[in-house]
């Protein structure tokens, strides 16, 4: 399980497009579970291919890009209080 976060400089066109880019390949592969941090489960060679789309896209003078590796044992790591309801990514999948 890994955290992004990222925080994209908003005050031109595009940054506006960089925020979305940066957005679509989070929801691509994770869970958004605040509005500019995702829960990413995917095994090493996955979270290193989501990596690498997102340095692609980011400005590194503008923008900020954090990733929190918490491992197999992450349930034990992560505490949710208030609305939205958690979710289980090994959990079964509805469609």
């Amino acid at each position: 399980m890994t955290i992004v976060s990222y925080d994209v400089s908003t005050v031109d066109k595009l940054g506006r497009s960089r925020l979305r880019k940066v957005a679509k390949i989070c929801q691509n592969y994770g869970q958004r579970v605040q509005n500019s941090v995702f829960e990413i489960f995917l095994d090493y060679a996955g979270f290193l291919k989501v990596k690498s789309e997102l340095l692609k896209v980011i400005d590194d003078k503008a923008d900020s890009l954090r990733f929190y590796y918490l491992g197999e044992k992450w349930d034990k790591r992560v505490e949710h209080f208030g609305i939205k309801d958690s979710y289980n990514p090994e959990g079964p999948l509805i469609v």
